[in-house]
């Protein structure tokens, strides 16, 4: 019972830490106190303080409200990346494990494959190619970050389509797309939403990776990674506030998500 109601309170205060980062910057106007872009001269490198409450940067621009404005973009690439990568890992695992057989052995064999071949790798060579901008690298995101999640509704299918209430359904004549959604799909919610979690961690973490490299999200738009890169020179004549905040914030973001994850597994 204590065990149970410790993991009840760290699930809450992760869950609460991340609600609280998601509702900012989502609603990053109402709470940001300074226009992100806005530059000023005379407020250059301004450390933590009243007027800017985490400092400025280079051209004066307020960490704070750019690291609001920034985790919407993050974010948002997150959520798509996620919700692609979620659809074709419930597609391909779904048929996989449904049909089993040939089927399943050709389509595992592929996943294999695609396996070997780390996806950051995938996703760095078409952004330098494409030189893509938010909507191109979530999509590539997506589409390579797929592969845990088929092996996961797979398995779950796999383990589901031999019970009793599967076996009667399909006595009854009752058709495969409602099997699929309504018997199996429904009753792997809770592993998909595992899964969910944590391709939204690994999301955030490719973005800001990407970013960080000069190749993600274009320069001229805030987000995490962005204001990592830009900090690189700036920690080096002592305007640390500039890199610690931005990465502070990922590194908060991703580890409550990942509790989320190991809670409800």
């Amino acid at each position: 019972m204590i065990v149970k109601n410790k993991r009840m309170t760290a699930m809450f205060f992760w869950g609460g830490l991340f609600a609280i980062i998601l509702v900012s910057t989502v609603f990053a106007p109402l709470f940001s106190t300074h226009n992100p872009n806005e530059i000023d001269l005379t407020a250059v490198y301004a450390s933590p303080g009243k007027e800017h409450w985490l400092g400025t940067d280079n051209l004066g621009r307020d960490v704070y409200s750019r690291i609001l404005y920034g985790g919407r973009v993050t974010l948002a690439v997150a959520a798509l990346a996620g919700s692609l990568s979620l659809l074709f890992g419930i597609i391909y695992g779904g048929i996989s494990g449904y049909f089993g057989k040939w089927i399943d052995s050709v389509m595992m064999r592929f996943l294999e494959a695609m396996n070997a071949i780390p996806s950051l790798i995938i996703i760095l060579a078409f952004q330098a190619v494409l030189h893509g901008g938010i909507i191109s690298m979530a999509l590539l995101i997506g589409l390579t970050n797929w592969l845990v999640t088929a092996r996961i509704i797979r398995s779950q299918f796999l383990n589901l389509k031999s019970k009793e209430f599967v076996t009667m359904a399909k006595m009854f004549g009752t058709p495969i797309w409602k099997i699929i959604t309504v018997h199996l799909l429904r009753n792997s919610i809770p592993a998909i939403f595992v899964v969910t979690l944590f391709n939204f961690a690994g999301a955030i973490f490719i973005e800001v990776s990407l970013s960080f490299l000069g190749i993600g999200v274009p320069p001229s738009v805030p987000s995490w990674g962005n204001m990592l890169y830009h900090a690189q020179n700036d920690i080096l004549i002592g305007a640390w506030w500039i890199a610690l905040f931005p990465g502070i914030m990922i590194f908060i973001s991703i580890l409550s998500i990942n509790f989320l994850g190991e809670y409800f597994k």
